[in-house]
């Protein structure tokens, strides 16, 4: 039986919510932060709007390059975005994961964000696979501390953009 666990992180920005929400809605900002440590944007392209899509592309610490899609169902700002998140080629075509054939095509991503006491805003990740397969369901289900920790470097790159940003 497959468990079907959604995947969930939090953390708390000593920054207002409407910057969170720019640093994630604006491709210029998200070039300043986005992505794994150690990985840099090369390339971002952003339709912000619900039916639109954000497609990037990154660079690995080895030169590779690696591309990425969102393409965004629901969007209320500053509140939430809901959108298919999947690895992609640099037209924008969905592709498989590079180092795990069998990582779900793709993934429903939902971001909230929740203004705090002292102008600080929590942003609550939550994934699941979408339309996955069961062996891509077990590799999701088994990959949460993996994710636990590339999502924590990321979510630590938006920390110290937010201590710039304005």
């Amino acid at each position: 039986m497959v468990d079907n666990r959604d995947f969930v992180i939090s953390r708390v920005f000593d920054a207002p919510r409407e910057l969170v929400w720019k640093a994630f809605s604006d491709p210029d900002r998200m070039k300043e932060w986005w992505g794994p440590k150690g990985f840099k944007v090369i390339a971002a392209k952003m339709d912000f709007r619900a039916g639109g899509s954000y497609h990037y592309g990154m660079e690995a610490p080895n030169g590779a390059a690696m591309w990425g899609k969102f393409v965004y169902r629901e969007i209320v700002p500053p509140e939430r975005m809901v959108f298919i998140n999947s690895f992609s080629d640099e037209a924008g075509g969905i592709t498989r994961h590079p180092m795990s054939p069998s990582w779900p095509l793709e993934m429903v991503s939902t971001f909230t964000f929740e203004e705090q006491p002292g102008g600080k805003t929590k942003l609550t990740i939550r994934w699941s696979a979408y339309n996955a397969s069961v062996e891509e369901q077990k590799t999701f289900d088994t990959s949460h501390d993996g994710m636990q920790q590339g999502w924590g470097g990321t979510l630590d790159q938006l920390a110290e953009y937010l201590k710039t940003a304005h």
